[in-house]
């Protein structure tokens, strides 16, 4: 099948190189223009452009895929369908209706629908999520679903595992559903959840909240955003792995006098395992607390 492809982020990467194996390799893959990134603000192409190149795929990164350079430039490739993954770029009408759209999700549709339902599954302590193949519409992750399979979220699972078996999972269902073509069934509107787009608040350990709660929110955040504890001159500490303890000391307080740094919770308490200083490298706990006492 004659197949576009519409995506910007790390995770559509994996699908991208599953899709192009297959026997529905896009003869066109379509992502967002280059943006600055890093210390040095280089402007530097997402990963789903420097994918394609690799594997020589003619690639477009227009200002808008709604514009018609942008439209004219998918007709040319006349696809039977336009697959899209983590584009990041709201799809209007009329390129929306020209084709027939498959948008890879990575949750249990309806439930997390949005920006970041990998996240909010892990937050949310679900004990499944997993990746649906649905119709693109004018609602927000609401058309038919045509194909979906789940997987173990496990308790030691960040973004960064679970996405990486999710992406594989993506592209494989993705695959499977334009070769198969299965019948596309209506989403069930009274049981949807939204996956609201990560905040600066959502990141900060709060520790009116029960230590498991922030555990998973730790692992929610790693290692693509990062969670943050105040220090009490209000410097954040960025905290990519921790450990539940059931006493500490009281809530809000960070413990530095023992082996690693212990932070007080509503319910429990939370050991800082690895910790990222600000403008520094990313240390264990142990590490940090030496560096602080000498």
């Amino acid at each position: 099948m004659r197949t576009v492809f519409l995506g910007t982020a790390p995770f559509a990467v994996s699908v991208l190189r599953t899709l192009a194996a297959s026997e529905h390799r896009p003869s066109l893959v379509v992502t967002r223009p280059d943006r600055p990134r890093g210390r040095g603000r280089r402007l530097s192409p997402p990963p789903v452009a420097e994918a394609a190149r690799e594997l020589g795929i003619a690639v477009a990164q227009p200002g808008s895929v709604n514009e018609p350079a942008a439209r004219a430039r998918i007709a040319e490739a006349e696809p039977e369908a336009v697959c899209v993954c983590a584009f990041g770029g709201l799809i209007r009408d009329p390129l929306l209706s020209d084709y027939r759209m498959l948008n890879v999700h990575p949750s249990l549709l309806p439930r997390w629908r949005g920006a970041a339902p990998i996240e909010r599954a892990i937050m949310a302590g679900d004990e499944r999520t997993g990746v649906a193949i649905m119709r693109v519409t004018a609602g927000l992750d609401s058309g038919p679903v045509c194909a979906q399979e789940s997987v173990a979220v496990g308790a030691d699972d960040t973004y960064g595992t679970l996405a990486g078996r999710l992406s594989e999972l993506g592209g494989r269902l993705l695959v499977a559903t334009l070769s198969e073509g299965p019948e596309c069934v209506e989403q069930d509107e009274a049981l949807a959840t939204y996956a609201e787009k990560i905040t600066a608040e959502d990141r900060r350990l709060d520790t009116s909240r029960p230590a498991v709660e922030l555990e998973r929110l730790v692992r929610a955040l790693t290692p693509h955003i990062g969670a943050q504890a105040l220090l009490a001159d209000g410097t954040p500490l960025g905290v990519s792995r921790a450990r539940v303890l059931e006493d500490g000391p009281v809530p809000g307080m960070l413990a530095l006098d023992g082996r690693r740094p212990v932070l007080g919770c509503a319910d429990g308490a939370l050991e800082l395992l690895v910790v990222k200083p600000p403008g520094r490298r990313e240390m264990s706990g142990e590490e940090w607390l030496r560096g602080l006492r000498r």
